[in-house]
């Protein structure tokens, strides 16, 4: 007698969740980048909208938003392992001519790429947000904020943590990875919402190239920048004036009129 099974376990639901978080993180992956962008703008610009998102919510809405995306990002990662799982428990023994061509490199390591983005993530908040995994902690200077009395400089914080090479190459090697992810994660996520059938399959099959290329040339433009040194801290910018300042010297007083100009300056006198 055949038991029915619970809607989460069919397969077809499983595809469904892996396709709305898939899209959820996309979003915030470009929502991201335009914000990291900001760091080509004035450091007034990327320190207002850190500031803006650590007051959202008294402080607390930031860790809400954290929390609630690692925990997307474990949702999609689990169920699509235990849809590999389910596939190869289905077809135990792999088909006798296996063409590897049918299908791109970035298609049959998907599960490989979306491990090594989520452990990114991971090292990401380690080094930016807590700043563990960063030995120097000068660029967490504290300036003065417009609704609370001091906020982190997230402008010096980024240029100090990307001038460090191998942090930089890094970076530049998880963005990679994450690109070879979206190439193919971006278009098949509408396969997996069943969106992709007819007039929409010409559409579809560009959303994962571009998503990638825009992503991965958008978050690689900063520590590319930084490290040919384009982009100068804010700390850095406040000593070279502080410097060009000091090298002008004190400028002198203002002279006090005596009474002989007060009078040349009366008619008549």
């Amino acid at each position: 007698m055949m038991t029915r099974a619970h809607p989460l376990c069919s397969s077809i639901v499983r595809k469904g969740v892996v396709g709305v978080t898939g899209g959820l993180l996309i979003l915030f992956v470009l929502g991201h980048m335009a914000g990291n962008l900001l760091i080509f703008l004035p450091p007034e610009a990327i320190n207002g909208y850190a500031e803006f998102l650590h007051e959202a919510g008294h402080g607390t809405l930031i860790w809400v938003a954290r929390a609630g995306l690692i925990l997307l990002f474990a949702v999609h990662l689990g169920v699509t392992i235990a849809l590999k799982y389910e596939n190869k428990k289905a077809r135990p023994i792999g088909y006798a001519a296996h063409d590897p061509q049918v299908s791109g490199w970035a298609s049959r390591h998907m599960l490989l790429t979306g491990i090594v983005v989520f452990l990114f993530l991971i090292y990401h908040i380690l080094h930016f947000t807590l700043g563990l995994t960063d030995s120097s902690a000068r660029w967490r200077t504290l300036v003065e904020g417009p609704s609370r009395p001091h906020y982190v400089d997230v402008h010096s914080m980024v240029v100090y943590g990307f001038r460090d090479p191998y942090i930089a190459s890094f970076y530049i090697l998880c963005q990679v990875v994450l690109g070879l992810h979206l190439w193919h994660g971006g278009s098949s996520l509408f396969q997996s919402l069943g969106i992709n059938r007819g007039p929409w399959r010409a559409f579809t099959a560009c959303v994962g190239p571009v998503v990638a290329v825009v992503v991965v040339a958008g978050n690689c433009s900063i520590p590319l920048a930084i490290q040919a040194g384009r982009i100068p801290a804010r700390i850095d910018l406040i000593s070279a004036k502080a410097a060009i300042e000091a090298e002008k010297g004190p400028k002198p007083p203002m002279p006090v009129p005596g009474a002989s100009d007060i009078n040349k300056a009366v008619p008549g006198h």
